[in-house]
């Protein structure tokens, strides 16, 4: 464990004296806390939720989510025309905006932005992938564009809101060295938003300066601070100080604390957010379905869910989440049967155990307390697990190579449909961070997933999410651990805070403001 020893201690060496005894920030400074660093900038690359929040708001996309609703409205497109066939979208586009590295804003911008996401083909690309292709993409005039996708896709309008659909300025291309700018993109921003990246001290800070020309309603904060804080406990000490006016993430145990600390509000509400234990299928021992079946019987749920979330989450039935359409409640969910455990194991052949290795952060305590929970259960049954605990970016650096035997993490829908789950979970073409984290490949499920994508009949699609869940339960293919109620602590002079349930961990930075009087 000299890893996880070693990463916190840093941590602690470098921020503790910047942050400890200072005043409150200044009312149009916002600083967010956060015990989780980003891994890059560039919104054509990653898929991380906190990567996102210091992103999503330094760009803007073709339409947004309205307030707290999964619906959309016009933001850089200020009308559209669908086509009877649900197969072409041309939007009209607004005027007059301009990139924060004065790149007029048009519909070329928008043809080389989507191009530059198909191009270069990392995980945020498959928000498309297979639906939108570059010879479906035109200018038709300076502010009118087409689309032609290769099949229906219902939620496509509402994926347009995601951050992977980012428009970014043709202007980056003066720093493409055969990369699509990726390497610069990476620490700098180039969008159209109320923010834009002014400096980001790797462990330590990103901070976030207003866009003093940007074409909408400026926001209140002149600066957004975004602090990398790896220790939950430090993290909360800061809130309670009101040196840091929100923080995430925090464990269930220290929100519950700090609901009774006065002046600091604990925001809670029903999330489609879910908690899933990957199995690399690839690896040796897993590569088993009875192993990965004899993991998931192993498993005590309810301890994993009072001990890590004292309750506010429930047990996953399945890979899509409960309250989402095509969710199938009659799906088979796996329940703690240690005797059965060990009987797959013996007909596979290791009733005498093996080792594996479990990949985590240690900033994300309830990982930590996960990890501890899961090797105890599968020591019960013979299997012996080591956890190896890396800063973030590492650790999905080494699952994106499929390095990892087991590991852990969260999922949060971008767009309100169950391709989110069915797609992305377990199309083969998906390993890694694009989302099939287990490594896992079946015909039968590649066919079911990307068909979903395509089936317009409701009740046909219904039949093809049905099989694509039981297959995913005997398979075992993920431990499907459990599904959470999002919560999050601010101090109570912050304002304005809007949450939205596809947006999780990107806090509205761009309408909240501040009141010390409050």
């Amino acid at each position: 464990m000299r890893k996880w020893i070693g990463i916190i201690c840093l941590g602690l060496v470098i921020l503790l004296p910047e942050f400890l005894g200072t005043a409150k920030p200044p009312v149009d400074v916002f600083v967010f806390g956060s015990t989780v660093e980003a891994e890059t900038l560039d919104p054509h690359d990653t898929v991380d939720n906190f990567a996102w929040r210091a992103i999503y708001y330094c760009y803007d996309r073709l339409v947004k989510f309205v307030g707290e609703t999964t619906e959309v409205e016009p933001a850089l497109a200020t009308s559209w025309e669908v086509s009877e066939d649900g197969r072409t979208y041309v939007f009209h586009l607004r005027n007059g905006v301009s990139f924060i590295d004065g790149t007029p804003f048009d519909a070329h911008a928008v043809a080389y932005s989507f191009k530059r996401l198909i191009s270069l083909k990392k995980p945020a690309y498959g928000t498309i992938e297979g639906i939108l292709d570059i010879d479906g993409i035109e200018v038709v005039d300076d502010f009118t564009i087409k689309f032609t996708l290769n099949f229906p896709f219902v939620p496509f309008l509402a994926s347009l809101a995601t951050n992977q659909l980012s428009i970014v300025s043709p202007g980056v291309q003066k720093y493409d060295v055969g990369d699509y700018a990726a390497a610069w993109l990476a620490e700098h921003s180039a969008g159209t938003g109320p923010f834009y990246v002014k400096e980001w001290r790797r462990g330590d800070v990103i901070v976030l300066a207003r866009n003093e020309n940007y074409w909408g309603k400026k926001p209140f904060f002149r600066e957004v601070h975004i602090r990398y804080i790896p220790e939950a406990a430090v993290l909360r000490e800061l809130l309670e100080k009101g040196e840091v006016d929100m923080a995430e993430v925090l464990t269930d145990e220290q929100l519950d604390a700090l609901a009774k600390v006065p002046g600091i509000r604990i925001f809670e509400a029903p999330s489609f957010s879910v908690c899933r234990l990957y199995i690399n299928c690839t690896k040796p021992y897993l590569s088993d379905r009875r192993v990965r079946q004899a993991i998931s019987f192993a498993i005590d749920y309810d301890a994993i869910i009072y001990a890590v979330t004292k309750g506010h989450a429930v047990q996953m039935r399945g890979p899509i989440p409960i309250g989402m359409w095509g969710h199938d409640p009659t799906v088979f969910q796996y329940k703690r049967d240690v005797e059965r455990a060990r009987q797959l194991l013996a007909e596979a052949g290791y009733s005498g155990g093996f080792k594996l290795t479990m990949l985590i952060d240690p900033g994300i305590q309830a990982w930590v307390d996960t990890a501890a929970i899961v090797q105890a259960n599968l020591a019960e049954i013979g299997i012996t697990v080591e956890i190896i605990g890396y800063a973030r970016p590492t650790m999905r650096a080494m699952i994106n190579r499929g390095e990892h035997e087991l590991s852990i993490g969260y999922w949060t829908p971008d767009y309100p449909d169950p391709d989110m789950f069915a797609w992305y979970w377990f199309y083969s073409g998906n390993h890694g961070l694009a989302g099939n984290r287990s490594f896992y490949t079946n015909p039968r499920m590649d066919e079911l997933a990307v068909g979903q994508r395509a089936e317009p009949d409701p009740a046909k699609r219904l039949e093809m999410l049905k099989e694509l869940q039981r297959i995913a339960g005997e398979d075992a293919v993920y431990v499907y651990l459990y599904q959470r109620t999002y919560r999050t602590a601010m101090r109570e002079w912050v304002k304005g805070y809007v949450y939205n349930p596809m947006l999780l961990y990107m806090p509205n930075f761009d309408t909240m403001y501040k009141d010390y009087g409050a």
